[in-house]
């Protein structure tokens, strides 16, 4: 499809798929500080209410793949405004919602517009700009995606303190209904409309695959490794995932083009891209769990001592974009992980004595060197293929974010406990609370060095980017 760059509106697109992404991605950890006041709501306990955030996200994880295929089917105008109708009536049930079944029916309205949202507005940007200004668009689009939801809990916080949680809901909508309306005005198609037979077993056994390893790494916040909630969907997951694979290879209009992979600086962008979400998203649900747990700050408190952190990610997103066009990869994602090395490491001393300013030093210095990598990083990733592969790499890369991002969390709380009991079980009187205090540091120590490893691992693998970023035909 030939599209005139000169005659696209392109602020007014960027502004409706900014908007609509923030509200989406906004809604990942809006619910945090809410949860204890929605059970006392709804009488219903921890491991039911952990479902208004584990479903979204297991919606959203399973959606994605399938996204690469609906957008040959429908125009980007109306892929958009049946994403962000979809958000709307799901922001709408859940404000109204009179029982938690309804709450939970309208969160899985709203994840269904947020799978649909995330990879439409990565394909539509890569489509409306050229490469040599993709790291600046890129730039922008990580602001959203991680700032929005890392102060989703701090705004929580502030709501439910001072207004009552259905406000959580009723302040999105208006940004929504001005996202559809500019969107309908300004949206033009960027993809070539060919409707390819829909294949029902990839989708099911893409739905299979991704949900049952979302599932089960999710399930570990409530069930050890050894529960058949744990091990069996990610059992069934994987070979539904294997499954998925072959087919996909196998017949001639797959739903996720996985041949995107013989691009091989395009493979080792998503090598790097787990790595570095593993470890992101596994520092940020441990945070706030050590503040809480250990130091003993409330999670309003908690968030507030996050933000800074996600402020600075925020600003620098825009910034590592620009640096992207104008110097390149390697030399911005290699200092960035060094950073990310650096950080993980002072994560290790962290104890009962650490002082707040020294905790919100080191979460900024995290966020700093993240930032300096994932808008390089997927940037850079997505230059390396032929435009009839973005919305697939787009799909490829917005998946593996969410898949990545439940799976380190899981590993690190996994590391995290089981270190903890083993220190405990060394120590004179396991059942002495100062004890069990100090066992608990020192595990939230040993994970964190945990992931410093994986971080030097991260670097290892940058030093094999190359200079170019110009996409070149898989062999």
């Amino acid at each position: 499809m030939d599209l005139d760059l000169q005659k696209v509106k392109r602020m007014p697109i960027m502004i409706a798929l900014m908007m609509g992404a923030f509200v989406a991605t906004l809604n990942e950890t809006l619910l945090g500080n809410a949860l204890p006041v929605l059970m006392k709501e709804f009488q219903v306990g921890a491991t039911t209410i952990q479902w208004l955030t584990a479903a979204y996200l297991l919606v959203v994880g399973t959606l994605i793949p399938v996204t690469a295929l609906i957008q040959q089917w429908f125009t980007t105008r109306q892929l958009f405004s049946l994403a962000m109708i979809t958000f709307l009536i799901g922001t709408i049930l859940a404000a109204t919602a009179p029982n938690f079944v309804l709450l939970l029916v309208g969160r899985v309205i709203q994840a269904i517009g947020t799978g649909i949202i995330i990879p439409l507005l990565m394909n539509t940007l890569l489509m409306i700009y050229p490469p040599e200004k993709r790291g600046s668009v890129m730039g922008v689009l990580y602001l959203i995606f991680t700032f929005a939801p890392a102060i989703g809990p701090t705004l929580s916080g502030i709501i439910i303190d001072v207004m009552d949680w259905r406000w959580l809901f009723y302040t999105i909508i208006p940004v929504t209904i001005i996202s559809i309306i500019i969107g309908y005005v300004y949206l033009v198609n960027v993809t070539t409309i060919t409707k390819p037979k829909v294949d029902v077993l990839s989708i099911i056994l893409s739905t299979l695959g991704f949900g049952g390893v979302v599932y089960g790494f999710s399930s570990t916040g409530n069930a050890g490794w050894s529960d058949p909630q744990v091990y069996l969907p990610i059992i069934v997951g994987g070979l539904a995932l294997i499954l998925f694979a072959v087919r996909q290879l196998r017949i001639s209009n797959p739903i996720l083009e996985l041949r995107t992979f013989r691009f091989s600086l395009f493979s080792l962008s998503i090598i790097l891209l787990i790595i570095v979400m593993m470890s992101m998203f596994a520092t940020l649900t441990l945070l706030p769990m050590f503040l809480q747990s250990v130091l003993l700050v409330t999670a309003f408190q908690s968030g507030l001592m996050m933000l800074p952190g996600s402020v600075v990610n925020g600003l620098m997103s825009p910034v590592t974009g620009k640096l992207f066009d104008r110097f390149g990869a390697r030399i911005i994602i290699i200092p960035g992980l060094l950073i990310v090395c650096l950080a993980m490491y002072l994560y290790t001393g962290f104890t009962l004595e650490s002082t707040n300013l020294q905790i919100i030093l080191t979460h900024c210095l995290l966020m700093l060197g993240v930032a300096l990598v994932l808008v390089p990083l997927q940037t850079y990733g997505l230059n390396q293929i032929t435009p009839e592969y973005y919305t697939h790499g787009s799909a490829i890369f917005s998946t593996l974010q969410q898949v990545a991002g439940a799976i380190g969390s899981a590993l690190f709380i996994a590391t995290m406990s089981a270190r903890s009991r083993s220190h405990l079980a060394q120590s004179s009187n396991p059942n002495d609370a100062a004890e069990q205090l100090t066992a608990s540091v020192a595990g939230y120590s040993d994970t964190f060095m945990f992931g410093f490893v994986i971080a030097i691992i991260a670097v290892a693998v940058a030093l094999f980017l190359r200079k170019s970023t110009k996409a070149k035909q898989a062999g």
